[in-house]
């Protein structure tokens, strides 16, 4: 793919604005990759998903589920009820897409983040910005996020007991960040209520990670029928 000089210019800008997100992306990618190195994950297995799936949190609890027999199905299923917010990230980058291929848009969505999705958006306010900027920031994080996992997972390997040091708390701790930066207010204490109540529910009533995915999914749908019911008062 022969790119301009202006979308160079555009990669380049948005590689170095996430150069500083991009260090706690690799901060909390090693706690990953120490999980991965515990649960049996090879170095290889573990860039393998890194490339693929490119997903903090969905990544998260694909570890946590990874246990023999793996439960394939209800890894994809979690994965995909996680990963439901994208499709919103999705329609408010359309503005960059206009006039370009499908191929153009697979490729260029694979590698957006949550962190590189905020700066692009806090540029287009400000100014004209093309999914070349966008790219240039999901180079960065992709870059920071393997490097922070595969060094993790070396770590990992050496540490035979990680719960004297608390590292068996990491994927409590580091979750709980994530979900909280979700947090928007007041509109998502019912949903996340109901959430909560629908995964200790399904915990106890079903074998396996299924209440990651009955609780993903129940929250999804409060939050989307509050909003429905929001939009028709207004």
């Amino acid at each position: 793919m022969m790119i301009t000089k202006q979308q160079y210019e555009d990669l380049q800008a948005g590689f170095i604005a996430n150069l500083v997100v991009s260090a706690s992306v690799a901060a909390y990618g090693s706690v990953l990759g120490l999980m991965a190195a515990q649960k049996g994950l090879t170095w290889y297995q573990l860039l393998i998903m890194n490339l693929s799936v490119f997903a903090g949190s969905a990544q998260f609890v694909m570890v946590d589920m990874w246990l023999p027999p793996l439960p394939v199905f209800e890894i994809i299923l979690a994965v995909l009820v996680i990963n439901m917010r994208y499709l919103l990230v999705g329609a408010s980058l359309n503005p960059l897409f206009l006039g370009t291929t499908l191929r153009h848009k697979m490729l260029f969505m694979h590698l957006v983040a949550d962190e590189n999705w905020a700066m692009t958006m806090a540029r287009f306010h400000k100014s004209p910005t093309t999914s070349w900027f966008l790219l240039g920031g999901g180079l960065c994080v992709q870059t920071a996020w393997s490097f922070g996992t595969l060094l993790g997972h070396r770590l990992g390997a050496v540490i035979a007991s990680p719960e004297r040091y608390g590292l068996d708390f990491s994927f409590v701790a580091v979750f709980t960040a994530l979900v909280f930066s979700f947090w928007k207010g007041r509109q998502d204490i019912l949903p996340w209520l109901i959430a909560a109540v629908t995964a200790v529910a399904a915990e106890s009533l079903l074998p396996g990670k299924w209440y990651i995915i009955c609780g993903g999914i129940a929250g999804a749908l409060a939050a989307a029928v509050l909003q429905d019911a929001g939009g028709e008062d207004d």
